[in-house]
């Protein structure tokens, strides 16, 4: 009896450790893919080019593991650039199967490629590319929206300063309409209140921009950072850009003086607010 109890005993342990070995063996596999994506949001890169190789190789997921890979390739090459790192990015992004990606995937390739046309200095096309993509990109999360914004604003600047000074009124046309419906839909967006203020600038309308600066450094509060960033450009474009070209509007001999005084004016300003 005892001897049979023993070896009830001994059968029970050996059947749970096998069970416990089957369970191991059944456990899930990390979601490499998941993976990806929570390194690139978190703005790791490396690791998330990493993690995106290994789902790759899954067909099902080697599509979306594709896009992951030649987004963070992009950003990487804006760290350091480097023309392989472009040439594999694009290769990535053109390996994307759009017909087996899900919808917000789709309009994340399509920002990649623009994005990618930018960084190619082809600023027109990809300008043109992300036109649509920031209005679908709010279907994205907001800080997401807030760069397909910024790109296509940047990528529609720089084509028009490749244009002479006297075509360039209708890009930062453009630019000026989407940036006040972009604020009348999100007051906090950054990338509308620097816009707003940037364009009109480029466009010769210093007084507006001079207000619109103002405005953006009040509003910047209510940004995700508290508009730490976004004062900082401000700062930068109103003391190198909306200042100079104010004062050098103004009479040769007045042009120090006026300078001095805008700058003391904005310097008060930004004390107060």
């Amino acid at each position: 009896m005892s001897s049979f109890g023993s070896l009830g005993a001994g059968i029970r342990a050996a059947v749970l450790v096998l069970l416990a070995g089957s369970t191991l063996a059944a456990a899930p596999k990390p979601d490499q893919l998941a993976a990806a994506r929570r390194f690139y949001n978190e703005r790791r890169y490396d690791q998330a080019l990493e993690a995106a190789k290994l789902a790759v190789n899954t067909p099902a997921t080697a599509s979306s593991a594709r896009l992951i890979m030649g987004r963070a390739r992009l950003e990487r090459y804006r760290l350091v650039p480097t023309a392989e790192e472009l040439d594999d990015a694009r290769a990535d992004l053109r390996g994307v199967d759009p017909r087996v990606i899900d919808a917000r995937e789709r309009i994340e390739l399509q920002i990649g490629l623009g994005v990618l046309l930018y960084l190619e200095e082809r600023f027109g096309s990809a300008a043109e590319l992300l036109d649509p993509m920031v209005e679908a990109s709010a279907a994205l999360a907001a800080e997401a929206h807030e760069r397909a914004l910024d790109w296509w604003a940047t990528a529609l600047d720089r084509q028009a300063q490749s244009l002479p000074a006297a075509e360039r009124a209708l890009d930062y046309g453009r630019i000026v309409t989407r940036m006040e419906q972009e604020l009348r839909r999100d007051p906090a967006s950054a990338a509308a209140s620097y816009w707003l203020a940037a364009s009109s600038r480029a466009a010769g309308d210093l007084d507006r921009a001079w207000a619109a600066a103002s405005a953006a450094w009040v509003r910047a509060a209510f940004g995700r950072d508290h508009g730490v960033s976004l004062r900082a450009d401000l700062d930068k474009l109103v003391t190198q850009g909306i200042i100079p070209d104010k004062a050098g509007r103004a009479p040769a001999r007045d042009r120090r003086q006026t300078a001095a005084t805008l700058a003391a004016d904005w310097e008060a300003f930004k004390k107060i607010w």
